[in-house]
């Protein structure tokens, strides 16, 4: 079946390769890409073999695939066949000894990230984390954060992202406008932040604005109730107007954080339906339950020519990033990190 233009969804799939109801429902629906997790991946081969899959059932070889690769305790693909990356705090703490080493070392990181994922065909990395967690916040974001310095975390958070995209693959910034302060798990309830506008403006908003020249951003399913006490800023219009858009001054690509959470209420496509009202460009889905996707699906449009305008240039191919010594790099990075660059090797 032929599309004017994709839906906004980003979908998950069960399974190591596609079914044959998945591969008729996406050719249907139309989304514009997809997300691999831990029961999608076995081998490189076979990661080859289902992206094919995926972008033939969509007829388009172009699709992007997203991954969480961050390193560290979120890390889909795992050793024997890919590096074990250590987590963001690692690289704080490299950089408040010493700058320099801590920029070059998460530059590094990234060029190596994106070593694993493109050869596999996979486009996206949902990083860099630039969440500043605080005292008493639930784990949740932990080591994944770089540290509690805003300046020192925007600093190594843009030396990533440009070691993710000189690899040929674009980053994601989240998840904004800041989750270090949740005390819940959003994805088992809704965290609600009260800390005032200056302090957030100050703190969890500062990264983000640095680096709001991002392709794409992923949201905080989180209640911060000095922007919009009703709302999780993903559902929330005056938050993505004000916030988002307004003081952070993010002008790329927004996608929703995964709306299987349960941070957010409603079904599947309530859920959709109302990121997409509120602002989110694009909303992703990735539990890869067929009925849930079917309701996403219902409730969603294929894109509008403004907002494909948009949406499909940042999606563009990158192109062939240039050869590097793997092994050198990894043994660089190892060095750089001492012995928390051990897990590298």
């Amino acid at each position: 079946m032929s599309h004017a233009n994709p839906r906004p969804v980003i979908f998950g799939c069960a399974g190591l390769e596609l079914t044959p109801d998945e591969a008729r429902f996406f050719a249907d629906t139309d989304p514009l890409g997809f997300i691999l997790f831990a029961r999608n991946v076995r081998d490189p081969d076979q990661i080859r073999a289902l992206i094919g899959q995926l972008r033939e059932a969509v007829s388009r070889e172009d699709a992007p695939v997203f991954i969480d690769q961050e390193g560290g305790r979120v890390a889909r693909l795992k050793p024997p066949h890919w590096r074990e990356a250590p987590p963001g705090i690692h690289f704080g703490e490299l950089a408040q000894r010493d700058l320099g080493l801590g920029i070059e070392a998460c530059r590094l990181n990234g060029r190596l990230l994106a070593a694993d994922l493109e050869p596999l065909g996979i486009t996206v990395d949902c990083v860099p984390v630039l969440d500043i967690p605080v005292a008493g916040s639930h784990d949740i974001i932990g080591d994944r954060a770089f540290g509690t310095d805003p300046e020192l975390v925007a600093t190594l958070g843009r030396a990533l992202m440009d070691g993710v995209m000189a690899g040929g693959v674009l980053p994601i910034i989240k998840h904004i406008p800041g989750h270090g302060r949740a005390k819940v798990d959003s994805h088992v309830g809704l965290p609600v932040v009260d800390a005032d506008l200056m302090t957030l403006e100050a703190t969890d908003f500062a990264p983000f604005r640095a680096l709001r020249d991002a392709p794409l951003a992923m949201t905080a399913h989180i209640v911060y109730t000095a922007i919009d006490e009703k709302a999780a800023i993903t559902v929330s219009a005056k938050g993505i107007r004000e916030v988002i858009r307004g003081r952070i001054g993010f002008t790329g690509i927004l996608i929703s954080d995964d709306l299987c959470m349960e941070a957010l209420g409603g079904s599947p496509g309530d859920r959709a339906e109302a990121a997409t009202g509120a602002g989110c460009d694009l909303v992703l889905h990735c539990n890869g339950v067929l009925n849930d996707m079917k309701s996403v699906a219902a409730a969603l449009e294929p894109m509008n020519a403004e907002l494909w305008g948009r949406v499909k240039p940042v999606f563009a191919r990158m192109p062939k990033p240039e050869p590097i010594d793997a092994p050198v790099l990894v043994a660089r990075l190892a060095e750089l990190l001492g012995p928390a660059g051990q897990t590298v090797a």
